[in-house]
């Protein structure tokens, strides 16, 4: 019982971990006030291209080789969704 609330736990706690990390929560300024206009812009473009870079890069299957066609293309939408958070 005890190990079921511990993997509980920890799991929760990865997934809000995730979730606060987006490219939307990450569009402040040095005064930690939200982007706005084209410098928001600009800062999730930038984001969103490195997130897809880094998603097409752990592209892979469960036996470790890189995904291909529609799994590749399905695999790095969700990723970037989730990472822009949107």
């Amino acid at each position: 019982m005890k190990k079921i609330l511990l993997v509980a736990a920890l799991v929760l706690a990865g997934v809000s971990a995730q979730a606060a990390d987006t490219c939307k929560s990450k569009a402040v300024d040095k005064n930690g006030k939200p982007l706005a206009g084209a410098a928001l812009t600009s800062s999730m473009t930038k984001c969103t291209k490195d997130v897809t870079a880094a998603c097409e890069a752990t592209a892979k299957d469960k036996n470790g080789k890189p995904l291909a066609g529609a799994a590749k293309t399905s695999y790095t939408k969700k990723c970037v969704s989730d990472a822009v958070g949107g």
